[in-house]
């Protein structure tokens, strides 16, 4: 999958996994939270079986308390108007109000970028000129604020973007967006993602992913890829075999 997009994880809350059990434990051990940690970190395989306990039971309340800050560049504007719909996160994006967008960066779609009409591609890459002279000119020449101008740029305007997000909110996260059904850029992007926390914070991240996989099913109905089966497929088959039984 081509994609000029780059993530740095540029900070996380220390020993994750760990803080992640002492949480979840604190809410059924009457002993010290101090104590708590400290059997933590002396059983890691403990921890892990508690924490793979904790995911199948749902109880994702703790993972709340660690949070994660990654640093996403080489993307459009078209991501990030999709990531910013996942509403329990922090974002602090370049400005096109304030940030001169002369001879901007672009994203150029595979579908674009592969087509077998030679001219897709050149029509493309000429209305990106086209716009980025129109965008001189306001700012340049007809001294037209930045704030203005910005109306001109597409979505394929190449962006960068600092995001915080707990662990709780980047499940739901890697939910939707490992989803094949997923736009392929922000896929793309959550791919990377879930690389960078699964090296800091295995346990907490071991089963992240589409929710095809956690679930064992795909929820899209019609909509499926077909890699799993649909819920719907599954109970029409457990019915039918329900009522042979009866026969």
């Amino acid at each position: 999958m081509m994609t000029k997009c780059k993530v740095i994880l540029l900070d996380y809350t220390p020993n994750p996994d760990t803080l992640v059990a002492t949480a979840a434990r604190t809410c059924y051990s009457p002993k010290s939270i101090e104590e708590i940690y400290k059997n933590v970190e002396s059983d890691p395989e403990k921890n892990k079986e508690f924490i793979k306990k904790l995911m199948d039971m749902g109880h994702q309340s703790p993972l709340e308390h660690i949070s994660f800050t990654f640093g996403i560049q080489g993307v459009s504007r078209t991501l990030t108007h999709q990531l910013v719909r996942h509403r329990i996160a922090s974002y602090s994006q370049k400005s096109q109000r304030y940030v001169n967008e002369k001879a901007f960066e672009y994203i150029v779609p595979p579908s674009i970028k592969n087509c077998q009409n030679p001219e897709a591609l050149e029509q493309y890459n000429n209305a990106m000129y086209s716009l980025n002279e129109i965008y001189e000119f306001l700012t340049l020449q007809c001294n037209i604020p930045k704030e203005d101008a910005r109306y001109l740029l597409p979505n394929a305007c190449e962006t960068q973007i600092v995001v915080t997000m707990n662990a709780r909110s980047l499940l739901n996260f890697f939910a939707h967006r490992c989803c094949n059904r997923a736009q392929w850029e922000i896929r793309a992007l959550a791919y990377q993602m879930r690389k960078l926390v699964k090296e800091v914070a295995p346990l907490t991240f071991s089963h992240a992913g589409a929710s095809c996989e956690m679930l064992g099913y795909c929820k899209e109905g019609k909509m499926s890829c077909g890699r799993f089966s649909t819920l719907e497929y599954i109970l029409k088959n457990y019915n039918k075999m329900e009522e042979s039984n009866h026969v």
